[in-house]
Order: C-alpha cells, then sequence, then structure tokens
C-alpha cells in the first residue's frame, strides 16, 4: 500500500503541498538535500502515488463556483452493486466537489459548488435527484466557509 517514509519525505511532502511549483534545487535547499537525491525522493514519492498529482488552488468565485451546498443523500438499495452505480454515476457530475459514504441516518453527503442557488436547483433536478437509487435528499446551503484546508496534515503512517 504506502512507501516507508521518512522526516525527510515528511518535510518534501509539507514543502509540496505548500508551493507544488518549487524547483528541485529550491525544494533540495529546503529539506537538506542535494538535488540528485532530493529529485529520486520525489520520484518514488510519485511512482507509489503518495504524491497523486500537482493541482492549481482556484478561487471558486472567480470561476463561478462560489456558492456551496452540502447535500445528504438516502438510496433506496445499498447492494454493491447499486452502491456502485451510484458512485460512478456521481463522479460523473463536475458539481459534485466530493462525495463521502456515510455510516448513519443517511448513505453519502455530497459537497456540491455551483455559480448561485438557481444553478444549484437545476443540478439537483437535472442530475442529483436522477441519480441511481436516490430516495431522499436534504440540502443545506453554506453560508460562509470558515475552514477549508488546502492541504493535509503530513504525518508519518501508523504502523
Amino acid at each position: 500500500c504506502c512507501t516507508a517514509m521518512d522526516r525527510i519525505d515528511l518535510k518534501i511532502l509539507t514543502e509540496l503541498q505548500a508551493d507544488a511549483r518549487l524547483s528541485i534545487v529550491e525544494l533540495s535547499r529546503r529539506v537538506g538535500l542535494t538535488k540528485t537525491p532530493c529529485a529520486e525522493r520525489v520520484r518514488r514519492l510519485e511512482k507509489s502515488e503518495v504524491i497523486r498529482g500537482y493541482h492549481a488552488d482556484l478561487d471558486p468565485e472567480a470561476i463561478g463556483a462560489g456558492h456551496v451546498v452540502v447535500v445528504q443523500v438516502l438510496l433506496t438499495s445499498t447492494t454493491e452493486q447499486d452502491l456502485r452505480r451510484f458512485n460512478e454515476a456521481v463522479r460523473r457530475v463536475p458539481e459534485i466537489e466530493s462525495c463521502h459514504m456515510i455510516a448513519g441516518d443517511f448513505d453519502y453527503l455530497l459537497k456540491v459548488r455551483t455559480r448561485d442557488i438557481h444553478e444549484y436547483r437545476r443540478v439537483m433536478g437535472d442530475q442529483i435527484s436522477g441519480l441511481p437509487c436516490v430516495k431522499q435528499t436534504h440540502t443545506y446551503v453554506v453560508m460562509e466557509v470558515v475552514k477549508e484546508a488546502r492541504s493535509l496534515p503530513v504525518r508519518a503512517p501508523a504502523g
């Protein structure tokens, strides 16, 4: 599953999360390695998929995705086949930023980004309510984003 990581690997991950555009020269300076061993570690972390990609941090308002809702979804069926169908369909809806299967009174929690409430209403009617096995939804409009992590806490894996 995971590659063994030492404190230098963890420092590399921390630095790249803060600024994925760092040059290998600057990254190696920050983590206390020479260029070649640093580049080899980054390649190893990429190959083992600890580093899964590099992304631009976009302003949701600037790209017309500043309206956020959280949607609870209850399904009519939770057989493996129906869960797989639901999951595959969710992945095709670009407005759904995240989807989490939940243990509790409902089955999934979606985070949906749209331009405004009118666009959300369209997405709900045209796409979310038509997802496989949807029995019921509850929508909660986000009034203010208090914290939204753009990076993960970097810790050594358990074990």
